[in-house]
């Protein structure tokens, strides 16, 4: 089925498009008028070996797909929807090993493991300790900003606490943070031609994280600490991770735990930056609706996919066996059947059944107790520090084919001359 209102080659999972915006106009005609939609692409452009995917754009059809792994699987052509063409098909299988591409029952024997680190119970341990840290980064970048009070949120203040929530849930060393910042953006940004970062410079980042947490698992299992990595490798008995099983989760809490918050943060403040009466609001009042907002506003992972596994009928198409589906959580979080006024961001929306952390299933989100938590406390920070935050520039914007990524956000502290 082709749409007559989109231009030929119109494509949702283009890089170029997410690089300048995501396109909210496009998505709410699908809705409307092909909300299962055939999207042809050149042969290999996306890394597989066909003529395309399915654009699935409203909430419900995301949320079906999401919840039956049984015929929409993760495995097959992994969950991530648009690789770049020089990709091989080994490198796209190895990445099989990560949770967010297994199916079950694997994926329900390693999540049952590695869910022992994301308990409520866990999570509230690290709160009195990331309340502390989000001050202090926040302090921080107010006393390093140039002499007209300007600074780059994204590296100043979005970037730091999902890293440290990280280093302190599974006991990485805080002076190593910055190489698991740098090897997740070298992953995460191949697309991105100012990095200069090439699908090999990617796996070889991807190799180093594993190198790094095999060691790391490997020093615990010698001598246990007091935390996630202990719990998870260093346990007598049955039902642990692997050494390499738990260097592929050290890859997806830096891509899935790390990327996606610090993007969410990002677009949190330029949200609040272009709707003062929120900032005012949020000031005021700190709504505990506020984190989920800021979730459903962002949407950090604007897609991911699954692959059919036999022939089926979503939304009226028939969908054979083997193709690629692609579950555009940007569109279903402004589904209007679903969410008033979609396009206003609203600090006290409530219910706010979005899709940002995924749209439930095996794959919902592990980490979204933590991910809410630091929303949480780096705005409640802000606000206490600087709460008269101007913006300066429109954000950068990462190219990337389904990461809604903010690379610079400049803003100042200096009040308006």
């Amino acid at each position: 089925m082709r749409c007559p209102h989109l231009p030929d080659g119109f494509d949702f999972t283009d890089p170029d498009l997410l690089a300048d915006r995501v396109p909210h106009p496009e998505f709410a005609l699908m809705r409307e008028t092909a909300p299962v939609w055939w999207c042809t692409q050149p042969p290999n452009i996306s890394g597989f070996g066909d003529e395309g995917y399915w654009v699935v754009t409203r909430h419900a059809d995301v949320k079906y797909v999401s919840t039956h792994p049984e015929l929409f699987s993760s495995n097959t052509n992994t969950a991530v929807i648009r690789f770049n063409e020089t990709i091989s098909r080994d490198q796209i299988d190895v990445q099989k090993l990560i949770m967010l591409n297994m199916d079950p029952p694997e994926h329900t024997r390693v999540r049952q493991i590695v869910q022992r680190g994301f308990t409520p119970r866990a999570v509230r341990s690290l709160e009195q300790a990331l309340r502390s840290r989000a001050r202090s980064i926040v302090e921080t970048a107010l006393a390093s900003a140039d002499a007209d009070g300007s600074f780059d949120f994204v590296t100043n203040i979005a970037v730091e606490l999902p890293l440290q929530a990280i280093a302190e849930l599974i006991g990485v060393p805080q002076e190593d943070r910055s190489k698991i910042f740098d090897w997740s953006n070298k992953m995460a940004a191949y697309d991105d031609p100012e990095y200069a970062i090439t699908e090999e410079v990617g796996a070889e980042a991807a190799m180093e994280i594993v190198a790094y947490s095999m060691n790391l698992a490997a020093a615990r299992k010698e001598c246990p600490a007091k935390d996630i990595v202990s719990q998870l490798v260093a346990a007598e008995g049955e039902g642990n991770l692997s050494s390499d099983e738990f260097g592929f989760f050290v890859i997806l809490l830096a891509v899935a735990g790390n990327e996606t918050t610090r993007n969410a943060i990002s677009h949190g403040m330029h949200a609040f930056l272009t709707h003062p009466e929120q900032w005012e609001l949020y000031k005021r009042e700190r709504p505990k609706t506020t984190a989920e907002e800021i979730v459903r506003w962002a949407t950090p992972v604007v897609s991911f996919q699954r692959t059919a596994t036999q022939d089926l009928e979503l939304g009226g198409q028939r969908i054979r066996k083997g193709e690629r589906v692609g579950l555009f959580y940007s569109s279903a979080n402004n589904d209007p059947e679903v969410f008033d006024s979609p396009e206003a961001f609203d600090i006290t929306r409530d219910p706010n059944p979005h899709l940002g952390f995924g749209g439930g299933g095996p794959h919902f989100c592990l980490g979204k107790s933590l991910a809410v938590m630091e929303i949480d406390l780096i705005f409640n920070a802000i606000a206490d520090v600087l709460p008269d935050l101007r913006l300066l520039e429109d954000p950068r914007r990462l190219r990337s084919a389904w990461l809604n990524g903010i690379k610079q956000l400049q803003v100042t502290t200096a009040a308006e001359s």
